[in-house]
């Protein structure tokens, strides 16, 4: 681009990769959105999806919010009218105000997650909700949240994992139950090939035939919900050949004695039959981990279905047995989270302000909760959008349609959620504002840097609820500190020495030298300071006080079970909206294995319906060998109001909570197949 100038930055979107972009500007407008070749993660590219909307729907004006809306038509049709932010902010405030001076604060409830995982834009408005004494919908129950509890109770700390650095060191490489082609496509075709390609093995356990388990040494293809038995058949391997670390369990490890019955139980053969995995691929899958250093990537999606939790636990437990940690190469990862850079996130959200905050609710109840005027008198959504990624969608668009629930959304686009607000409030993106990005995989600290103006008046989030507090009278300073200020005080705490000005020049920095070894000096935070398989914790819950070899029931009646993991094209419902990717999309499909559509009588194209006691949603057939006869695949992440029936897959979740922390079990979803013909 000749005549321009080029800003770094930072994607911020909900991966693994976190991006370095450089920004190609000229006459002060952004022109095009690129990848940093300068990036180690990047190098040079942008996954498919963000090149196509950072240079699309993301920066045309026609697509962005640009001045606040008040709604004039019928919730649910999206017909509003332009108003300004003195007017809109006092609406706001007046609702809200009335509802605080009858002690009745805890009925605005707020949800959000991460349309944005910058640190000031994801957690600063939190600040405002806090002194409001709103109640929030916990955000990772409609995630993550099982896994990060699992992992709590059994080694104290979800957040640390593996360095990736220290891939250098590990003869195996487990990935189990993420799909890093689509939900990491970068740190696939980057990190992940290149440890295979230094000889590192990778093997990949998942239901699904993905890219990256197509591409791995070993691809154990399990049935859905028979995780926990897969990881005691490993268990089993690792005592019977003497590859259990016994001095690490005799130290560090309490209950391992206590699960030697279930372990003893599970061998290779009673495995093969509950998971469908042959034998012999489990014994040399158990023995290349077994035999490490090794590292073992767990996805999130093995947590979201009805004993995720108790999936985690026995995966911890084959950590445990295999003693891979406390040394280079060997680890876990589920996230690394901002502690592990010194970031104490009560820096942004201020929970002193929350003088008698309500108990958190888990996403699994919103529709109920909201259909409730007793529980629910008003509503903020930012940062997400429930009405499209939410269970029980159809009952949770009927309770959004209350005319007497006072809705607020905050957004870039109009969506199928603002379509039920009572007010609309644009927000700039992350090309049009400063924050700090830290990568939930590397151990590093990016900046994210503004590029060129938000359209109209649209404005960051922390700015929106500055403003808002400031019409509520609030005059806490917590509400109103800067951006530069937080972020200033945010990147101190850090390990890089530098102000935001030095940390813009280079975009990603590497905050620790040298490779960090998880968990090196062998401390959990646990009560016992060791790693509790056996978990007095998860006892105080009414949990089993041991992991168990779980395995779910096969659908019954005629059912089938429904896989909705990460579209290569969405970034969960992110990007549904843009004219390219939709058409990359092309229309829903549902993917059926061979035999399943042999049985039905189905061939590739023809049109069914997907139905439940939840609801309907028409999809057309796709023949794939990616996915085992009775379970069927479905990428989550399509815009209703954009697909046929006004429905995406969330149309078929029901409100159901997996066994630890009320989170999603989205996975565990399971429906008819019928021909649209006769579902007419």
């Amino acid at each position: 681009m000749a005549d321009a100038d080029f800003i770094k930055t930072t994607c911020p979107r909900d991966c693994y990769d976190a991006c370095g972009i450089v920004v190609g500007r000229r006459d002060g407008m952004i022109r095009k959105v690129l990848g940093d070749p300068d990036h180690a993660v990047t190098r040079g590219a942008l996954c498919g999806k963000c090149a196509i909307a950072y240079n699309g729907s993301w920066r045309a004006p026609d697509f962005r919010l640009a001045t606040p809306l008040k709604r004039v038509g019928a919730k649910g049709e999206g017909t509003f009218e332009p108003i300004g932010w003195d007017e809109a902010l006092a609406l706001i405030a007046e609702r809200f105000g009335a509802l605080s001076a009858e002690g009745e604060a805890r009925t605005i409830l707020h949800t959000h997650y991460t349309g944005t995982v910058g640190l000031v834009g994801g957690w600063y408005p939190i600040r405002f909700f806090n002194r409001l004494g709103a109640t929030e919908v916990d955000p990772d129950t409609v995630c993550n949240k099982a896994g990060h509890v699992a992992l709590e109770m059994t080694f104290g700390n979800s957040l640390e994992g593996f360095d990736p650095r220290t891939a250098r060191d590990a003869r195996t490489i487990l990935v189990w139950g993420a799909n890093p082609s689509f939900s990491a496509p970068h740190q696939n075709k980057g990190w992940l090939a290149d440890a295979q390609a230094a000889g590192t093995r990778i093997i990949a356990v998942d239901p699904v035939a993905h890219d990256t388990a197509r591409a791995a040494d070993l691809h154990l293809q399990l049935r859905p919900g028979s995780d926990a038995a897969l990881a005691f058949a490993f268990i089993h391997v690792l005592r019977r050949d003497g590859l259990d670390d016994r001095d690490f369990l005799g130290s560090h490890v309490l209950g391992a004695e206590d699960l030697a019955p279930t372990i003893a139980a599970m061998s290779p053969e009673r495995a093969a039959t509950l998971c469908g995995v042959p034998a012999e691929l489990i014994e040399e899958a158990a023995r290349a981990y077994g035999a490490g250093p090794s590292l073992l990537w767990l996805g999130q999606g093995v947590q979201r279905q009805p004993y995720g939790g108790n999936a985690f636990r026995a995966l911890a437990a084959l950590v445990a047995f295999s003693g891979n940690l406390g040394k280079s190469g060997a680890g876990f990862l589920y996230m690394n989270g901002p502690g592990g850079r010194g970031i104490d996130m009560a820096t942004l959200t201020c929970p002193a302000l929350a003088t008698n905050a309500p108990p958190a609710i888990s996403h699994m109840d919103l529709a109920a909760t909201l259909e409730d005027p007793q529980r629910a008198r008003a509503f903020v959504n930012w940062n997400n959008n429930p009405a499209a990624s939410s269970p029980e969608q159809a009952r949770l668009r009927r309770a959004l349609k209350r005319e007497d629930l006072f809705h607020v959304a905050v957004d870039l686009f109009h969506t199928d959620t603002t379509a039920y607000a009572d007010i609309v409030l644009p927000a700039a993106s992350f090309l049009e504002c400063d924050d700090l990005v830290l990568s939930y995989f590397d151990l590093t600290v990016s900046a994210q840097v503004k590029a060129g103006d938000p359209p109209g008046t649209a404005l960051p989030n922390s700015e929106i609820f500055r403003r808002l507090a400031a019409a509520m009278g609030f005059a806490e300073p917590e509400l109103f500190e800067t951006d530069a200020d937080l972020i200033a005080r945010l990147l101190a705490q850090t390990p890089f020495e530098g102000t935001f000005a030095d940390l813009a020049a280079v975009g990603t920095a590497t905050v620790f030298p040298e490779p960090k070894v998880q968990f090196e000096g062998l401390a959990f935070g646990t009560p016992s300071g060791r790693i509790e398989l056996a978990s007095g914790q998860a006892a105080a819950l009414g949990l089993p006080r041991l992991p168990m070899a779980h395995v779910d029931a096969p659908p019954a009646d005629g059912r089938m079970r429904i896989l909705s993991p990460a579209s290569q094209w969405q970034m969960n419902s992110s990007y549904g909206n843009d004219p390219v990717i939709r058409r990359r999309l092309g229309p829903p499909t549902v993917a059926l294995h061979p035999d399943d559509a042999a049985r039905e009588g189905l061939a590739e194209g023809d049109q069914v319906v997907l139905a439940n006691g939840e609801g309907r949603v028409p999809v057309t057939v796709a023949i794939s060998d990616r996915t085992l006869p009775g379970v069927v695949l479905m990428h989550k992440g399509r815009w209703p109001s954009l697909s046929p029936g006004d429905a995406n897959v969330n149309a078929l979740v029901p409100g159901h909570k997996s066994d630890i922390a009320e989170s999603t079990t989205v996975h565990g979803t399971e429906a008819r197949l019928i021909r649209a013909e006769a579902a007419q």
